[in-house]
């Protein structure tokens, strides 16, 4: 019986731990080096005076990704997860009011014809209606194919399908596609606010994204143990399946013999030998030499991509009082586009943020008698933390701003007891491109096909992660390690069961 091949996965992030559990279902001898004590890359908790807060992604949908991982390894991914279906997806603030989105659309509708009117609630119900059929025309040739080009993709659709997304206008931005939908500009800023879960902006952003209104509508769910459960549990089913982690072990650099990757040099001086090598970090890493000259040529060298955003971020325990805030909040700031030509064009902090809070102790009912409670605090940044260091005089201003707001908003915090992150720190924690939590912006109608698939130029070096195909977020991460885990088999002569 001859050795089965020997295979490093350089990150344990969501898609590296989404490959490593498949390959090790299929017998392959599989290593994880994470330069971290645990998994999960941007999935991580911080620890405020012993409370743990996510601190990274906190919505949880398109849970058929991992179901289906699940099932195909094996495994069961209900008796793994105690999951909660939320009611009400996110409550938006524009200060005098606030909107509730829910699950049921016609709940949302109901709730957006007495907040604006009932002609803004029937143009929602359209809106959805062609977001969901989006959804639906790219979930397989899109979502589920190993990076599609723009001709094979529409091949794949067929002239009905095509013609639904010729029908939204593919070549306009998301922002002037919902114009027909909202004519309430709160309304409008609310539904272009899903832009930024791909860290883009809805005013260069494609009208396709409106398909993520879809995803959240399909359902979202909170995690007893917060989303850091969904690496522990992946990362003990994979090592249950002979996989091995190193934890604390961070590469610098590949050893590239030829035109194939051979093995790993370790910040320790250890090096490791391979026969193939996924790489579950930003692509721009290794075009930028950060892991050895050699490594970039892994990557296109006429590869140009828009760094999507960054953030900064308040992780605090902290009492409250006043907003009564649900899971997920959004308290919106004017003028929208400000916020956006700041971050993208004068690649400064905005001046007028909007501000997303998690609240993690909470509900569709609220927060139950407790002193404190959890709270991750956001606001959108440019992603220039590696030659842009902000001062702390600046990150103290976009402070005051985010909380003033909060505060003329109606929430009040007390006793807060908070740890900072800042894009500087989000590019020390994840090298590659000044601390984009999202990988490339997706900007302009193309840019969805100009991320790179997982085979690289490398032979036996393979991409994963949210700067590849099919994009950023959880479930579209997972996807891109289960993708590269396929390419890899394909190489193999291996067929996925």
């Amino acid at each position: 019986m001859s050795k089965s091949p020997k295979v490093i996965i350089v990150g344990a992030g969501i898609a590296g731990l989404t490959a490593a559990l498949e390959l090790a279902h299929h017998g392959l001898d599989v290593t994880v080096l994470e330069k971290n004590a645990y998994p999960g890359g941007k999935i991580r908790q911080i620890d405020v005076d012993g409370a743990l807060i996510d601190s990274g992604p906190t919505v949880f949908t398109m849970r058929w990704i991992f179901e289906k991982l699940f099932d195909d390894c094996d495994e069961n991914f209900a008796s793994e997860f105690e999951l909660e279906a939320l009611d009400i997806l996110a409550r938006h603030s524009w200060g005098d009011n606030y909107l509730d989105l829910y699950a049921d659309k016609k709940k949302s509708a109901d709730a957006i014809a007495q907040f604006s009117n009932p002609q803004q609630a029937q143009l929602f119900l359209e809106f959805c209606n062609t977001a969901k059929k989006v959804y639906e025309s790219l979930r397989k040739p899109f979502i589920e194919s190993r990076r599609p080009g723009m001709l094979g993709m529409m091949s794949a659709l067929g002239i009905e399908k095509s013609k639904i997304l010729w029908d939204i206008g593919p070549f306009s931005s998301l922002w002037s596609a919902l114009e027909k939908y909202f004519p309430d500009p709160r309304m409008h800023q609310l539904f272009g606010r899903y832009a930024t879960y791909c860290g883009s902006s809805p005013y260069l952003a494609p009208a396709t994204l409106m398909l993520i209104a879809q995803v959240e509508m399909d359902g979202v769910w909170s995690i007893q143990g917060g989303m850091a459960k969904i690496p522990e549990v992946i990362a003990r089913l994979a090592q249950k399946k002979g996989c091995q982690f190193r934890y604390e072990s961070e590469v610098n650099s590949l050893q590239i013999n030829g035109s194939k990757i051979s093995g790993v040099h370790l910040k320790s001086g250890e090096s490791l030998e391979c026969d193939y090598l996924i790489f579950n970090g930003d692509i721009n890493a290794l075009k930028n030499h950060l892991l050895g000259e050699k490594a970039s040529t892994a990557i296109p060298a006429n590869l140009k991509q828009a760094d999507s955003l960054s953030a900064v971020t308040w992780s605090m325990k902290v009492k409250t009082s006043g907003f009564p805030l649900v899971r997920h909040n959004v308290f919106f700031n004017q003028p929208y586009q400000s916020e956006f030509s700041d971050i993208f064009e004068k690649q400064r902090l905005p001046l007028n943020p909007t501000v997303y809070i998690c609240a993690q102790d909470r509900n569709d009912l609220g927060l139950e008698d407790q002193q404190f409670e959890r709270l991750l605090c956001l606001v959108n940044a440019p992603a220039n933390g590696s030659n842009k260091p902000y001062n702390n005089e600046e990150i103290d201003q976009c402070e005051q701003k985010a909380f003033l707001l909060m505060q003329q908003y109606g929430l009040h915090l007390e006793d807060a007891q908070i740890t900072r992150t800042t894009p500087q720190d989000f590019s020390t924690l994840f090298p590659g491109r000044g601390g984009a939590l999202y990988g490339q912006a997706t900007h302009g109608w193309m840019s969805s096909f100009h991320r790179l698939g997982s085979q690289s130029q490398i032979n036996n070096l393979l991409l994963a992660g949210g700067s590849t195909h099919p994009g950023p977020g959880v479930p579209m991460a997972a996807m891109s390690g289960r993708l590269a885990a396929a390419t890899l088999m394909d190489h193999l002569g291996l067929t996925k069961q």
